[in-house]
């Protein structure tokens, strides 16, 4: 006997023959799928969320329950295309001059508006602390957008103006430090920088006065102990805004710890 037909819900089956049944529903000519369920009343209660969720401008985001049907990035999707008139199929609430990223009901991220594209098609994922993104089949740091490499620590290299962790505008990431083995310090008053490399422990290459020098400071010390057969692959800084002949002054003239040329 067939199945009594239900508004919202198309009734199909996986692979193995299991009926599966999708919800789906159709708003301002934009048809939207809900998602897939195994049991034809979850998705109908799903059609009828989205139902309430679009005719109903009371229903926030802060409005969503665990108990609902809807997956909680799709209730993002939905307040959102109703209250902007946008449909974006990550969860993305759209601001006047930002945008709320959902990676949960309790942590949206704030980006600056010219991100929006990246992020509607690249979705956030979360392990640990460490935030990234899929592209060209790799995992990517939405750091990186930024110009923080991988290896950052927060408060030593980079820093958050108004100390919202989660807040990713470009006004509100200060970078202390762009280089490989260069740490940032104040002395006097004045900001120095610190070139530290790792063997077995870390070693003070020694303190410079820009972190130009102690970034290529780095690489010389680097230069030294692979030398003297330290086999480490060590990952060199590119220096910015130097020439070739700029850079090789500088390099000839730095002083290196005496203990970096005595490491074997």
């Amino acid at each position: 006997m067939s199945q009594k037909k239900v508004i919202g819900v198309y009734t199909t089956a996986l692979k193995d023959g299991t009926p599966s049944y999708r919800a789906s529903i159709t708003y301002n000519g934009k048809h939207i799928a809900l998602g897939s369920y195994d049991k034809i009343g979850r998705a109908s209660k799903a059609y009828k969320e989205a139902s309430k969720i679009l005719a109903d401008s009371s229903f926030t985001v802060e409005s969503y329950k665990s108990s609902m049907s809807l997956a909680f990035e799709k209730v993002v999707t939905l307040v959102n295309f109703r209250d902007k008139g946008m449909y974006i199929s990550t969860p993305i609430y759209l601001e006047k001059k930002y945008f709320l990223y959902y990676l949960s009901p309790s942590k949206p991220l704030k980006f600056d508006i010219e991100d929006l594209f990246y992020y509607s098609s690249h979705k956030i994922m979360q392990r640990g602390s460490h935030l990234f993104v899929a592209d060209y089949g790799s995992q990517v740091s939405i750091l990186q957008r930024y110009g923080i490499k991988s290896y950052a620590v927060e408060g030593r290299d980079f820093r958050f103006a108004n100390d919202d962790p989660t807040d990713f505008r470009y006004e509100n990431i200060i970078i202390l430090n762009r280089y490989r083995g260069v740490r940032q310090y104040a002395e006097k008053g004045f900001l120095k920088y610190k070139a530290v490399i790792h063997i077995r422990s870390n070693y003070v290459v020694g303190s410079y006065n820009t972190e130009a020098e102690a970034a290529i400071a780095y690489n010389k010390a680097a230069d030294i102990l692979i030398k003297n057969g330290i086999s480490k692959n060590f990952q060199l800084n590119y220096v910015e805004d130097l020439t070739a002949s700029q850079y090789a002054d500088i390099y000839m003239r730095l002083k290196i710890s005496p203990k970096i040329y005595e490491l074997r």
